[in-house]
């Protein structure tokens, strides 16, 4: 296993941290003995970056992670967890905090996340006085966490903002070959003496699955598209973990193997991914860029989202999780009503193909994506 500095903090973190996210489950119930195995093989094999949250896996993980830390295990990794609370009440924010170290039997909590933060909730909910903000400096103080960190899903400017107010040790981002928007970000924490966890290095499944596409990105061959994946945001000497979300004894091992590598890519490999994913950046604009100037349809068809889905499958060979996504766009509201947001509901009005600055022929490959995708 590899090692990596977490930001200024003196703390080297495994590569690969696990996620606790998926753990494997039995109806709604997580599968307790197969995740102490998995955790637990993980942590004997150099992972000391272990991941949860409050409400992951129906408010078991932390449970099951709690358990899985016994018998000497809790001294050999860091543990990470979220706060969600939104409430601008600090004491509520100290009752989940009391709450979670009991569900993990822990007398403290190495990396303690606010949880999905942006700019504006940090500014008008959590940095009121009596806040949860002051409520954490108290509980770091009181050595109930060493040190307050957070995850984040806004746009690349707030996670500058957040990360320039120098309250935070480290942040926990999205970050994979499908996403690169926040690495000026992710440069700018590290400059910053932030850790930088990943999360989503698999895209949160897209990139597990099987793609040709992607497998040819790195030159000599690589046994699945995971590993493409996990090697790409390796690559980036910015990022302290990876983290990865398993749910499977083989997910551990593989990702183990992928994060133990003494050099993710190579100089050469690394030019040559950058240069496909460009290309391919290049193909997926040709066909949509995002812009959502084509919206609102009146007849309720999400076009980007139809679009992205259609990227998937034929940018990146993600035809599996193409059609995943196609059949999860449901319905959109439309004057009150719920309509059909997929494409095989466009009635070829007309009203969105003016209003395209990449004058797409949307109908056209609408209807491409109705073919391709729709059942």
């Amino acid at each position: 296993m590899q090692y990596r500095p977490y930001g200024k903090t003196g703390i080297m973190v495994s590569a690969l941290g696990f996620g606790c996210m998926r753990l494997p489950m039995i109806g709604d119930n997580v599968d307790v003995d197969k995740s102490i195995e998995m955790i637990r093989y993980a942590i004997d094999h150099g992972v000391n970056y272990i991941d949860t949250a409050y409400m992951y896996c129906n408010h078991q993980s932390e449970i099951v992670v709690g358990q899985a830390l016994k018998d000497g295990y809790r001294e050999k990794v860091y543990l990470s967890t979220k706060n969600p609370s939104g409430d601008p009440d600090g004491s509520k924010w100290r009752r989940i905090l009391e709450h979670q170290l009991e569900k993990l039997q822990v007398d403290y909590i190495d990396f303690y996340h606010f949880h999905g933060i942006g700019w504006q909730r940090w500014i008008e909910t959590y940095t009121v006085p009596g806040g949860p903000c002051d409520a954490s400096r108290k509980a770091q103080e009181e050595g109930l966490i060493k040190y307050r960190v957070f995850s984040f899903h806004d746009s690349p400017d707030a996670l500058i903002k957040l990360i320039d107010t120098g309250e935070f040790a480290g942040v926990t981002v999205q970050y994979n070959l499908l996403d690169r928007s926040n690495e000026e970000g992710i440069a700018y924490a590290a400059s910053k003496g932030l850790g930088v966890v990943v999360m989503g290095p698999v895209g949160g499944g897209r990139l597990g699955a099987p793609s040709p596409e992607i497998q040819r990105l790195i030159p000599g061959g690589v046994k699945s598209t995971a590993e493409v994946a996990l090697r790409f945001v390796l690559a980036n000497p910015n990022v302290s973990v990876a983290l990865s979300g398993m749910s499977t004894l083989e997910q551990v091992i593989e990702n183990i193997a992928t994060a133990s590598r003494t050099e993710p890519l190579t100089e050469a490999e690394k030019a040559h991914v950058m240069a496909a994913l460009e290309e391919n950046r290049r193909l997926a604009d040709l066909y949509c860029t995002g812009c959502n100037y084509c919206m609102p349809c009146p007849n309720g068809v999400d076009i980007p989202a139809n679009f992205r889905a259609m990227n998937y499958y034929r940018v990146y060979g993600l035809r599996d999780y193409a059609r995943e996504e196609y059949a999860r766009l449901g319905r959109r509201e439309v004057d009150g009503q719920p309509k059909p947001a997929w494409a095989e509901a466009c009635l070829e009005c007309g009203e969105c193909e003016p209003k395209c600055p990449q004058k797409i022929e949307i109908i056209k490959q609408l209807k491409e994506t109705a073919a391709a995708l729709g059942s």
